[in-house]
């Protein structure tokens, strides 16, 4: 562990690269240092190397879940006592107790609200450190107006990739590439203000589980998705006279 003149580490451990990113810029925010990988095995390399100060964890990812790694540093010794808060999209009773035993700290949802990360980050750090390690103690509307248009322009910057690997998938009938788009394109639509996004993956998760797969309505479903997504494209243009 850091000392106290140090910066406090985060290691972020997700698989969706907006949810890395957004929380790298909260964090930074707060003169935290953070580091992000976007897979389990990749985390527990992070952890042993730079030895935080609390992690944060995602539960489905792909090659190492969030549940196994949380079972892996528990057993190492220099990682063991590091805190670890699970953010998932799907934070079932069944999941919240398999992470719970596992070994974490608190277990929160996603989409995340900043006031309830605020409040889970500080009891476990302890005292009100976010506040008091703010660079600026006054949070601005037009503040959080400019992250999430940041977050809107990095999610569209990389969504022609997932959009051709959805149509791909859906063309070959790939079940596990499609879901693991589904899922990280899901945790991205309530952090970029665009909900309905989420509740479509949601939707089509649901459609995902059931045999035989109605591939047509899926389909379907994702061009809601695509039209969301021309919108915000259309939104965040400059505007011309």
């Amino acid at each position: 562990m850091n000392n106290e003149d140090s910066k406090i580490v985060i290691l972020v451990v997700d698989d969706s690269d907006l949810i890395r990113h957004s929380l790298k810029i909260f964090f930074l925010d707060y003169d935290f240092e953070v580091i992000t990988c976007l897979d389990g095995l990749e985390g527990i390399q992070k952890a042993v190397t730079h030895k935080p100060n609390l992690i944060l964890l995602d539960l489905l990812m792909p090659n190492l879940d969030g549940v196994k790694m949380l079972q892996v540093i528990k057993l190492i010794d220099e990682l063991k006592n590091i805190p670890v808060i699970i953010i998932s999209g799907n934070t079932s009773k069944r999941n919240v107790l398999a992470a719970i035993e596992a070994g974490a700290d608190r277990v929160i949802s996603k989409p995340l609200q900043k006031e309830l990360l605020i409040k889970t980050v500080n009891e476990i750090l302890g005292g009100e450190y976010i506040t008091k390690t703010r660079k600026s103690t006054i949070i601005q509307e037009s503040e959080d107006d400019d992250i999430r248009r940041q977050l809107q322009s990095f999610f569209i910057s990389s969504f022609p990739i997932k959009k051709q690997a959805i149509l791909d998938s859906i063309q070959s009938k790939n079940k596990d590439l499609f879901k693991t788009i589904i899922h990280e394109i899901k945790g991205s639509g309530g952090t970029i203000g665009y909900p309905r996004i989420t509740e479509l993956s949601i939707e089509i998760e649901k459609t995902m589980a059931k045999n035989p797969v109605d591939w047509s309505s899926i389909y379907l479903k994702c061009e809601s998705i695509f039209a969301i997504v021309q919108q915000i494209e259309f939104e965040l243009s400059p505007k011309t006279q």
